[in-house]
């Protein structure tokens, strides 16, 4: 009982601050967003993505959305493509380790 009534406190206040926050609620928007494309691997979707961004005068995107532009075909690539590089790191890594 305890735990569900602290969940429907904390729900409330997670809908209450952004509501209350117009560049929170903007913020919010483009994280799910982009978490979408990531996890559904729509980088097809940047584009329009970084103009949404582009148009809210918040100023993490937008820092975020000119470092993508610096290598937009790997962030696409990597948005969109099944593979990874998770292996290579894992060994560049430990190659990084014996190394000290």
């Amino acid at each position: 009982m305890r735990d569900e009534l602290i969940r429907d406190v904390e729900q409330l206040r997670l809908t209450a601050v952004p509501a209350n926050c117009p560049e929170l609620e903007a913020l919010t928007g483009h994280v799910r967003s982009f978490a979408q494309m990531l996890t559904e691997r729509q980088g097809q979707r940047l584009p329009e993505w970084l103009d949404a961004v582009r148009q809210k005068a918040l100023p993490s995107p937008h820092t975020l959305a000119t470092g993508i532009d610096r290598d937009r075909d790997a962030v696409v690539a990597g948005l969109t493509l099944p593979w990874k590089s998770g292996v290579v790191e894992g060994h560049v890594n430990r190659i990084k380790m014996l190394r000290r």
